[in-house]
């Protein structure tokens, strides 16, 4: 399989009231094509921090972050957009739907980002929403949606596009323990299915026992990596 996330003697320190507070310190990390990895520790651990320096959306203060085959801490803004629009889909814990849109809309959103025409958009946004188990709600806005159908529609927005890594924060978070569990049953068939990789920042031990990989973090370093049997 091919190394799709490369992490180097990662830093990254923050300076609130003019303090130094290190939130990762030296990390190593790896991620094959295809893998489903938790990122697990308790509040402060460093693996939000982590998630967004793997997604581009922060700078670390050293080391090197590799995605997709390029080299990301050292991309101009622009480059950096252009290659989180092409090779990133994001699963957040407030799902950061568009109230405006459709259910439908929000999942074609990002192919229009991406200049897909239309056609195109339609039929992949039909096919991906009736994967996930929303065939019949294409036509709803997110105030008309479940949290947990808000949520999947979020990773049906994530992965439309064959992106080479999903990154979900937290992504259970305000689900209950029956909609997350469902939540994580279907990231786990399109990991199987499909082939997407997912990275899954948590605290949340079902997400945990989920995930094939289990990578845990404590004041800001890796302190275990553990594959499933």
């Amino acid at each position: 399989m091919s190394e799709i996330v490369a992490c180097h003697k990662l830093s990254k320190t923050y300076h609130p009231d003019h303090l130094a507070v290190d939130a990762l310190t030296d990390v190593e990390l790896s991620v094959a094509e295809g893998e489903f990895l938790s990122l697990a520790g308790p509040s402060g651990s460093g693996k939000t921090t982590l998630l967004n320096l793997i997604g581009g959306l922060d700078e670390p203060t050293s080391g090197e972050v590799w995605l997709a085959g390029s080299r990301i801490d050292t991309l101009s803004p622009g480059d950096l957009a252009d290659l989180r629009l092409r090779h990133v889909g994001f699963v957040f814990q407030a799902y950061n739907l568009i109230p405006v849109l459709t259910a439908r809309e929000n999942v074609e959103l990002v192919m229009e980002l991406q200049g897909i025409e239309a056609a195109t958009r339609g039929r992949l946004s039909h096919d991906i929403l009736h994967d996930v188990g929303l065939a019949g709600l294409a036509d709803r806005r997110p105030a008309e949606l479940s949290g947990g159908q808000q949520q999947r529609v979020a990773v049906a927005r994530a992965i439309v596009s064959d992106p080479a890594v999903v990154l979900a924060d937290e992504p259970t978070a305000n689900l209950d323990s029956q909609t997350a569990s469902e939540l994580l049953e279907l990231m786990r068939q399109l990991n199987e299915t499909r082939g997407v990789t997912f990275v899954i920042s948590t605290h949340d031990p079902m997400v945990m026992e989920f995930a094939r990989r289990r990578v845990m973090l404590r004041d800001g370093r890796v302190i275990d990596d553990t594959r499933a049997a």
